[in-house]
């Protein structure tokens, strides 16, 4: 592929060779425009910010062809429109590349329609100031990975367009040959049998709930999700689990779908857990109230390792389970010996 250098740096234009062609177009650009990741080359085409021999293409994996002319437009670098706000975060480690955060419950990690204050990235804002890179305009500064807004745990964010690059990789090779590994803990309805399994479906959103992911027999993309038993509570009339989770790709609400498809909904789900109420009042009454004060899924990102995008050494962060899932856990565990004491 040859290059020309001669325009702004806010266009690059270049002509596809042998050695490129029946390359996906979302692969050729980024790797030509090293210093902009393969995610935000997809976000630029589907934008209609390219062209090929003059035609608009708007499809990210579109097979480039011998001798096309490709032109990108890149919007010039802005400050990240979120408002910086004075949000306490439990810090977990910071450098200069990167921050690592406990996420707390009830708390969105990036603005969206209609929210535009009160998540992670507005707090990240405020405590990092300007060494928080904003990526072209996309108010997602430094997000390379997403938790739920009631899911708890580990979430780390780069400081640097060249550790947001780094660290995407690992998240979109999500581990199967990298150094990547995330692992969650989920209370689930009943005892899973066999205890631990490999649960690989297509997710997307479901036909008729828009609003929610579902698992489809086609259509879908790709999720694969482990899990292990690690615990049983329970009593005659009631069971519940803690499970292991760890992520082989990464869909949204892939936990959740996923333990829901195989019959074990998430304790607390309003969303993919419908229809528990007679398991709810099964469970002996100080269980029933510490359930209803944890009032989200009882999902929790325990542990995230990557290799750091500038020393590449391999970084291991855990976070213990959050004071409403550790209350809930004792609750059940002393209705468990009580019930089987009687």
């Amino acid at each position: 592929m040859t290059a020309d250098s001669s325009d702004a740096q806010d266009t690059l234009n270049f002509t596809v060779t042998p050695e490129w062609v029946g390359k996906r177009l979302d692969v050729v650009v980024a790797h030509f425009a090293q210093d902009i990741s393969r995610s935000r080359c997809q976000d630029l085409i589907r934008q209609d910010a390219l062209t090929i021999d003059g035609a608009t293409i708007s499809e990210p994996k579109y097979r480039v062809k011998q001798d096309q002319q490709i032109n990108l437009i890149l919007p010039p670098p802005v400050d990240a429109a979120p408002l910086a706000q004075n949000i306490t975060l439990d810090i977990l480690h910071e450098d200069d590349a990167l921050i690592v955060i406990n996420k707390p419950a009830n708390m969105v990690v990036h603005p969206a329609p209609g929210l535009d204050e009160d998540t992670l990235v507005n707090a990240l804002l405020y405590h990092c100031g300007d060494s928080l890179v904003g990526i072209g305009g996309v108010k997602r500064p430094g997000i390379v990975h997403r938790l739920d807004k009631d899911t708890t745990g580990v979430i780390v964010v780069a400081k640097t367009e060249q550790a947001h690059n780094h660290l995407a990789a690992q998240f979109a090779d999500h581990g199967r040959t990298g150094p990547l590994e995330r692992e969650y803990i989920a209370l689930v309805w009943a005892e899973p049998r066999p205890p631990k399994g490999r649960i690989e479906t297509q997710i997307g959103r479901d036909p008729k709930n828009r609003t929610k992911q579902a698992v489809l027999k086609e259509g879908g993309r790709n999720a694969i999700t482990h899990f292990k038993l690690d615990h049983v509570f329970g009593g005659h009339k009631w069971t519940v689990a803690r499970v292991k989770c760890r992520l082989e790709t990464g869909r949204t609400h892939q936990i959740r779908v996923h333990m829901t498809h195989i019959g074990h909904p998430l304790l607390g789900d309003a969303t993919y857990g419908i229809g528990m109420e007679s398991k709810i009042r099964n469970l002996p009454m100080p269980a029933q109230q510490a359930l209803k004060a944890l009032n989200r899924q009882a999902l929790h990102a325990a542990l995230l390792g990557f290799e750091h995008p500038v020393t590449k050494e391999k970084m291991v962060f855990t976070a213990p389970l959050p004071k409403d899932m550790s209350e809930l856990e004792s609750a059940l565990s002393a209705a468990s010996e009580d019930d089987f004491s009687q």
